[in-house]
């Protein structure tokens, strides 16, 4: 079994360009990867999950909303 890459919030934030606040809000509505609990005071996030995550985002503006 291989073992997965677990990323800080620091890494998260740095990896996708989004502000802590903005990942808090995000995990509130439900629509970001849930954070795995390492420790009382630490969570991690797996890679493969912030990448998966960043692959399913819209890709461009839309120039026209109509």
């Amino acid at each position: 079994m291989s073992e997965a890459r677990m990323l800080s919030l620091r890494s998260v934030m740095t990896r996708i360009g989004l502000s802590k606040a903005t990942i808090y809000r995000l995990l509130k509505q439900g629509s970001f990867p849930q954070p795995v609990r390492m420790t009382e005071r630490s969570v991690r996030w797996p890679v493969e999950e912030i990448d998966e995550w960043v692959a399913s985002r819209p890709r461009g503006v839309d120039e026209n909303p109509d």
